[in-house]
């Protein structure tokens, strides 16, 4: 195993004194992903790509004219386009299919002279919370590999667990980077919606999508959403809001009021070390001095049917493209044009990606718009209207990330709705729009993971970054 540095401003002191170099951080990390290629967090590794790139970086820190990022090894969700390179979302569908472009935040990345290892694992089309739901297989968590890494971006975050990678790169559409980041102990990121640019990402549900990150520490988070963010020609959904140095502008809090959910403690299907953990967090925050109080959320049995109801429909609508005809996997069996679309699609295609496309089928049809889709929308303006309330009292709102620690692979769900309520701390701050935060809030009695989320309003990125700093240090 490679020395473990939790933040890149150590390997840059480390590699001002000669101590590493970047291509001996590369040729770590590539060491580790051998030892651990068990986990299947890795679609492809760029091996050879990445020594070349780090022999440049090299050089160029030498020159004194290197990137914010240098030093910085990181791995890419396979939704994410990177030009000359596969990505396939982890889909059969998709299989052999090489990028003719670099999406915005690749290319964002790679001019501060990030180096990127190689593309992970996820649930395909990032549609899933267990990251079994992949063409490639499901990916094990480092903690305790007999459990699911999280999803969908459960590769990107066993990835920077297992010490493979210094960072990654997610998706995050109803909780992908938060709950995955949650179950491997890491710090989960996903910013304000229209502060990332969407550009070059293989599309789920387009009003939901946000890239987000997974880091060790709140400084590494902060410099790749100040490298990535920001206004993008390619996007017109991004907000016209400056980006601050957020790195730089790190800082004490301060005194702040926080709410928190009261569901949060009541509900039964809440596991009891979450419970303890936010609990104890609570006491803490209260012993410094911060106000913090119990709120009901009426609107909390409205949250997952309203996310899964409009995300499956922008997922009928977003899938459609792939056809069989214009690229990836066409069926052998096809004969003529409809057997092309129904053959391709059913066999590439994986169970639970049919089951959200025939949802989202559903509820768009003309027989049932108003019943569902229509008023899905509705219920998402109400859920908006309430947390935003909610915020311009309190600085932050605090949740579980996740109802339970990593469960175990394999688990057979008699009803996929038992899965989907898995999400229902983080669908919340997905339907608002407004950036939230998985910060690890140590282990279980197993020794397992556990995850807080601190929410925040609407382009607060800072604020909630400062306090996270805050709140790890507590």
């Amino acid at each position: 195993m490679t020395k473990s540095y939790t933040s890149l401003s150590e390997i840059r002191r480390e590699i001002a004194i000669g101590e590493v170099t970047v291509e001996k951080l590369v040729k770590g990390y590539l060491n580790n992903i051998a030892i651990n290629a068990h986990l299947n967090a890795f679609n492809e590794v760029f091996e050879n790509e990445a020594l070349v790139c780090a022999q440049k970086v090299d050089i160029r820190i030498k020159q004194g004219i290197a990137g914010k990022l240098a030093g910085m090894v990181i791995a890419i969700k396979d939704n994410i386009c990177y030009k000359g390179h596969q990505v396939s979302a982890s889909s059969k569908i998709l299989k052999g299919f090489t990028s003719i472009y670099s999406s915005t935040i690749v290319e964002r990345l790679l001019a501060e002279d990030a180096i990127i290892i190689g593309r992970c694992n996820c649930d395909e089309f990032a549609m899933g919370a267990s990251n079994e739901n992949s063409f490639f297989g499901p990916v094990k968590n480092y903690a305790d590999e007999t459990r699911v890494s999280g999803g969908s971006s459960g590769g990107s975050a066993v990835a920077v667990q297992a010490g493979m990678c210094h960072a990654a790169i997610g998706t995050d559409t109803g909780g992908s980077v938060r709950q995955p980041a949650s179950f491997c102990g890491m710090i989960g990121l996903k910013p304000t919606y229209g502060r990332i640019s969407r550009h070059g990402v293989i599309a789920y549900a387009s009003s939901f999508d946000q890239v987000g990150l997974i880091t060790q520490s709140i400084e590494d988070a902060a410099l790749l959403l100040e490298v990535m963010a920001g206004p993008d020609e390619y996007d017109s959904t991004l907000a016209n809001v400056p980006v601050p140095s957020y790195a730089n502008d790190l800082k004490a809090p301060g005194i702040k009021k926080i709410a928190y959910l009261q569901e949060a403690l009541s509900s039964p299907g809440v596991d009891a070390e979450v419970k303890n953990a936010l609990v104890n967090y609570i006491d803490k925050l209260r012993a410094e001095g911060h106000t913090v109080k119990s709120i009901a959320f009426d609107h909390l049995d409205y949250l997952v049917p309203a996310y899964y109801i409009l995300a499956m429909a922008e997922a009928s609508s977003n899938l459609s493209r792939y056809d069989g005809v214009h690229y990836g996997y066409r069926s052998p069996a096809a004969t003529d044009l409809i057997s092309t679309y129904k053959r391709s699609r059913s066999e590439g295609f994986g169970k639970e990606v049919k089951r959200r496309i025939m949802l989202g089928t559903f509820v768009l049809s003309a027989g049932y718009y108003d019943a569902y889709f229509a008023k899905a929308q509705k219920v998402r303006r109400l859920i908006r209207e309430k947390t935003d309330a909610i915020l311009s009292e309190y600085d932050f709102i605090l949740v579980p990330t996740a109802p339970e620690p990593a469960f175990p692979i394999g688990r057979v769900e008699k009803d996929p709705v038992t899965t989907y309520l898995s999400d229902i701390f983080t669908v919340q701050a997905s339907l608002t729009g407004v950036p939230a935060i998985s910060l690890p809030a140590g282990n279980n009695n197993k020794g397992l993971p556990l995850g807080l989320q601190l929410l925040a309003g609407h382009f607060k990125e800072q604020e909630l970054l400062n306090f996270s700093k805050y709140f790890l240090e507590l």
